[in-house]
């Protein structure tokens, strides 16, 4: 269901300006899946500035999200432990969750602890 020629024109003289995209899947991701639509109606329209994109059809299909699995350097443990005082358990979780950027995980371990 694209819009046709003459409704384009329509919008047009309303100060809407609107384009129909030829796509071949769109791609919504959110923390915790993937939402993939093949085939879809997608229709640009830009009214005072403001853009906006309509999807309209297509099949639907949705992806659970795996997180990466961090390797934990034995060294990097024992380094952030030295650093913050905190147990193994929480600098590994840290670890992880930084992506194992001993920088950034340090820095959470320690905000709000005050020097």
């Amino acid at each position: 269901m694209k819009v046709s020629p003459k409704d384009l024109k329509k919008l047009e003289k309303m100060g809407i300006k609107t384009q129909n995209i030829d796509a071949l899947r769109v791609i919504i991701e959110t923390p915790s899946e993937r939402i993939v639509i093949e085939s879809p109606m997608v229709t640009k329209a830009n009214v005072m500035g403001q853009e906006a994109i309509t999807v309209v059809g297509g099949t639907t299909r949705v992806e659970t999200k795996t997180e990466p699995s961090v390797e934990v350097n034995e060294d990097d443990v024992r380094f952030v432990m030295e650093q913050t005082g905190k147990p193994e358990g929480e600098v590994r979780e840290a670890l992880k969750k930084a992506n194992g950027d001993i920088a950034k995980a340090i820095l959470a371990l320690t905000e709000g602890q005050g020097s």
